[in-house]
């Protein structure tokens, strides 16, 4: 006859494993929460483009002549913005204006070096790879201004590289 004999588990680490266990279901739920019921989405590279060329192809977005806004139909709306430490440590364009209840899908791309990009207020927040073009989509109901702002150190002028997206009621 086999006699069953049990692990004995100090009741302090057993405690541990227990909190351990309960933090990742709390973490879990979090994440679930945030992906499906709150429409948080992770910016996902869109294309690739030229650096050295993409702000002088006359055919790209990104040319001085074709970047800003473009209305796809009445309350959506495509905005390509270049990143660049080349032109000032800036970005092109730095305003936008929208009226409220827009949809907007940000392409944003640099032709230098890496950079962020922020819409505060949002969940818009990507990083801007030069090559890259990051593309995040957001509908901004209400009226106001929302900054937006470098958020990765590309340099000394890192701190003046901010616009704006100014909702019109």
């Amino acid at each position: 006859m086999t006699t069953k004999t049990s692990m004995h588990i100090d009741p302090y680490e057993r405690t541990w494993m227990i909190v351990s266990g309960v933090m990742l279901v709390v973490f879990l739920v979090a994440v679930s929460v945030a992906g499906f019921a709150m429409g948080i989405q992770l910016p996902n590279p869109d294309r690739r483009v030229d650096p050295a060329t993409v702000a002088t192809d006359p055919n790209s977005p990104w040319h001085p002549d074709n970047v800003g806004l473009r209305e796809l139909s009445p309350g959506k709306y495509e905005a390509y913005i270049l990143a660049s430490q080349l032109q000032g440590w800036r970005f092109i364009p730095n305003e936008i204006t929208v009226p409220a209840g827009s949809t907007i899908t940000f392409y944003v791309t640099s032709q230098d070096l890496q950079h962020g990009f922020k819409l505060e207020n949002t969940n818009v927040n990507m990083m801007v790879i030069p090559g890259q073009v990051s593309k995040l989509t957001v509908t901004l109901s209400s009226s106001g201004e929302y900054n937006f702002i470098c958020h990765e150190y590309c340099g000394s002028g890192h701190a003046i590289m901010y616009g704006k997206v100014i909702v019109t009621p």
